[in-house]
């Protein structure tokens, strides 16, 4: 994920298009917001209670990108990405905000990356009113589309008030 450039969302295009730039802002957002911090500021929490960290939101992005992309969409056998801390494996309802002892900016940053192309490539021969199962009933994948935006809108607003803690940067 490149965090030097951010693709502007199309201005006038067609809904796909339009879903899919939109989400691929977002993903640079949230890698835009981790630039140039080390990797103490990276596991740095936001503000107690809070244990909400950067590292652990690019964590929790490869794992709902998986979990939607991979599980929901292409009915995927695939375990959880992260463990929460305290073992147990699995992954819980954490979602990868928890941080390992081991875990590396760098390191979530590949993950992330896999999921995203790994997505991609499930989403590219599918139509946005192909649906998977889901919940006892169907998902389309508009709908996966739109959530996911949603998910990443959220928390890079989270991701933004961490960063302006740790270093008062704000905007992108």
């Amino acid at each position: 994920m490149s965090t030097s450039e951010r693709p502007m969302p199309p201005l006038v295009a067609d809904e796909r298009s339009s879903l899919e730039g939109w989400l691929d802002f977002y993903r640079a957002t949230l890698a835009q917001k981790c630039e140039e911090l080390p990797e103490d500021q990276l596991r740095e929490p936001s503000a107690a209670p809070s244990t909400m960290t950067l590292l652990g939101l690019v964590q929790h992005a490869a794992a709902v990108e998986r979990n939607w992309f991979r599980r929901v969409l292409a009915q995927e056998d695939v375990p959880p990405l992260f463990a929460p801390a305290g073992g147990g494996g699995g992954g819980g309802h954490d979602g990868g905000f928890e941080l390992a002892e081991d875990a590396t900016y760098g390191g979530a940053v590949a993950v992330w990356q896999a999921e995203v192309r790994r997505g991609r490539e499930n989403c590219a021969a599918r139509g946005l009113d192909d649906t998977s199962p889901f919940m006892g009933g169907e998902v389309t994948l508009r709908w996966i589309y739109l959530h996911m935006i949603g998910e990443y809108a959220r928390h890079c607003g989270h991701a933004d008030l961490i960063r302006e803690r740790i270093d008062g940067r704000t905007g992108v």
